[in-house]
């Protein structure tokens, strides 16, 4: 179960180099295409198949990474334009539960997906070293959450997501 939830494993933060920066990067550059291959030729009833048991449907986890994006690089904006500011959270259950997760095409999320991360590279190309120290505080966590960390950890998300689709679909051998 684990692997199905984790197909690349979870999260794990051991510092960052200016090697994992420009990694990190890339993989948030290639992240759209990536989404849209895995989305490629699933018709509706494939888009809504859970990835696994008790998981988000195809459909939802496309929703969720233009939902995630959105509250993201909002955090992102934050931290670069106010001293640790406090980010609102989002219930991501809640939100891919919504009508819109549920039945509108993927294409949608798609296009947000393209856009913020078209910009978001932009950004982060022109952020300096010490631009990555700066903080948030997450009030769910009850932490702060440095820059350098949440670029690493967007990058597994979306690399994350992305494995849940492809995973099933080699599963599934779609």
């Amino acid at each position: 179960m684990d692997k199905l939830r984790y197909p690349i494993g979870r999260y794990s933060f051991e510092g960052m180099t200016v090697k994992h920066r420009e990694q990190w990067i890339s993989e948030m550059e290639k992240l759209p295409a990536g989404l849209k291959a895995a989305l490629a030729d699933l018709d509706d009833e494939q888009l809504d198949t859970p990835y696994r048991s008790g998981g988000w449907t195809l459909r939802q986890v496309a929703h969720h990474l233009a939902d995630a994006s959105m509250n993201c690089f909002s955090r992102f904006k934050l931290a670069l334009t106010e001293a640790n500011p406090t980010i609102k959270p989002f219930d991501e259950e809640g939100w891919a539960n919504t009508a819109d997760s549920l039945q509108a095409s993927p294409e949608i999320s798609l296009a947000i997906v393209e856009g913020i991360y078209a910009r978001w590279v932009m950004l982060l190309r022109s952020m300096n070293a010490s631009d990555y120290d700066k903080m948030f505080y997450h009030p769910e966590k009850g932490s702060q959450i440095g820059l350098a960390y949440f670029l690493g950890f967007v990058a597994w998300h979306g690399r994350h997501h992305v494995a849940h689709i492809t995973s099933l679909r080699e599963r599934k051998d779609w």
